[in-house]
């Protein structure tokens, strides 16, 4: 795989799309008894998801200040019940595995008919959940913006669709992602869908992706990824004066963390080999093009970083978190959780968390065996539950409890009971980039996004200088133009 991200980000987690989204649970077929509940049978494993007409219309964007957004929208989570769930109150997992908002919100959620217990509202939090229940959750969903640069298409014929992704699109939903991504935006102003993900980049990664049209195209590439036939360059801007000559490097790589998405070299890490080779020098930086062998997470980067020459511009592995010499040779002198802690609070001092995507909670909890959890990116969507569209029934509230959460203190029943009886809920006014006009939306009761303002990162903050520049197959070759950052004469 090509430089892939780290972990799912956040609240959702989706299979690859290809296959068929996850429904509602079966109808009731018999009278239940005095006291009993309705529990849906299994579901069959689904083979992915994907996404249709009512998908695509669930909201719309619009452009601004050099940014896609996405106004808000409704949107349900669903999940059956864990296994580690079964004799615990509905209450019980809410203070444990959900721990963002307070327990406050969850009440004044189910007072609102947003939770569903096999589709019945729920009225008593302190429910016993029993194996194969259905857990629906309704939020007010707010996605992060992303550049507004649009998807080249490079190649469209019968088998594949290849595009120039630019930098900050994830390429499938994850996290607090769903339309802002690759695959949203080509269903939604391209009509292609039912596109099967070949290979992934990074969020921050920009360049050539591949998506087969079937599933015979996907399974022929994929033998050639698994027998290592594929050929990948890359092209990045580093600090420094890069070594004129060809560079090695194959020092083993682990994984920090998965929800946070760090990794490091470490001795006990995956066996990988990168070659470097310096393309230009304009005194301050040097142009690379990097040739990776293997695909192991964050595989270039980290490499970088341990040769002294990390991205310029790379909100992880280029901070000072990791000490004076930023991570070169591997000395950082601190632990992966003093690591992780001081990356957050590095990006917190330049109110910067949502391009990183690093939340406090990750660092708070012990969950990193749990199926919730944030990272700046996603590669284990391809890995999620099938059966699950989401494993987290309120994961996208995660996502609010950040160090501006106070500017909302919804933290008492009072306070949410005040704002779900609130019949006047106004609006929010969002400036449509295409037609000039302000549209209202409405906002939330319970939204504590609503009530947040965030600094909208610019559009030079989304672009990290690392570039997949060509991928070639046995019976193919994609390339994409050389981005400016990488012009020999360029200058910041």
């Amino acid at each position: 795989m090509a430089e892939p991200g780290p972990g799912p980000a956040g609240g959702e987690e989706e299979p690859v799309p290809g296959g068929k989204e996850e429904a509602a649970p079966a109808p009731k077929k018999r009278r239940l008894a005095a006291g009993e509940r309705y529990v849906p049978p299994p579901r069959k494993l689904s083979t992915g998801v994907s996404f249709g007409a009512a998908h695509f219309a669930e909201t719309s964007y619009y452009f601004e200040g050099g940014l896609r957004k996405v106004r808000p929208y409704y949107f349900d989570f669903r999940t059956y019940c864990k296994g580690r769930w079964v004799g615990r109150s509905l209450l019980h997992v809410f203070s444990t595995e959900f721990r963002a908002q307070p327990l406050a919100y969850y009440r004044a959620a189910a007072r609102a008919g947003r939770l569903r217990l096999n589709e019945e509202p729920v009225r008593d939090l302190d429910v016993v959940l029993k194996n194969n229940d259905f857990l629906r959750n309704t939020v007010h969903r707010h996605e992060p913006p992303v550049t507004a640069q649009p998807i080249q298409i490079l190649v469209e014929d019968n088998e594949m669709v290849v595009v120039d992704k630019p930098s900050s699109l994830p390429v499938h939903p994850c996290g607090r992602f769903r339309h802002n991504t690759v695959i949203f935006i080509l269903g939604k102003e391209h009509d292609l869908k039912e596109l099967h993900t070949i290979h992934r980049l990074d969020r921050m990664t920009s360049g050539v992706l591949m998506f087969a049209k079937t599933a015979e195209v996907s399974k022929r590439i994929d033998e050639q990824v698994r027998e290592r036939q594929l050929e990948k360059e890359y092209v990045c801007r580093v600090v420094g004066e890069f070594p004129e000559h060809e560079v090695v490097c194959e020092e083993p790589i682990l994984v920090v963390s998965y929800k946070v998405g760090v990794c490091r070299v470490d001795p006990k890490g995956k066996p990988c080999k990168t070659i470097f080779q310096r393309l230009s020098y304009n005194g301050k930086t040097s142009v690379v093009k990097c040739l990776p062998r293997t695909g192991r997470t964050h595989q270039i980067r980290v490499h970088l970083q341990y040769l002294g020459h990390p991205i310029v511009n790379d909100p992880i592995y280029n901070m000072e978190a990791w000490g004076p010499d930023r991570g070169k040779g591997g000395k950082i002198d601190k632990t992966d959780e003093e690591l992780l802690k001081a990356l957050v609070e590095e990006h917190r001092s330049k109110q910067s968390l949502d391009i990183l995507g690093i939340l406090e909670e990750d660092l708070n909890s012990s969950a990193e065996n749990k199926d919730c959890g944030n990272s700046s990116d996603c590669t284990k969507s391809a890995q999620a539950d099938p059966i699950n569209e989401n494993s987290c029934p309120a994961k996208d509230t995660k996502d609010l409890e950040r160090n501006d959460t106070a500017a909302c203190p919804l933290n008492s029943d009072t306070n949410l009971e005040t704002l779900e009886k609130n019949k006047e809920l106004g609006s929010c006014e969002i400036q449509d980039g295409q037609t000039g006009e302000k549209s209202s939306e409405e906002k939330d009761p319970l939204c504590v996004e609503c009530k947040i303002t965030r600094r909208d990162p610019s559009p030079k903050e989304l672009v990290m200088y690392l570039h997949a520049l060509r991928y070639k197959g046995a019976e193919f070759e994609y390339c994409s133009k050389m981005p400016e950052w990488a012009m020999e004469d360029w200058e910041e």
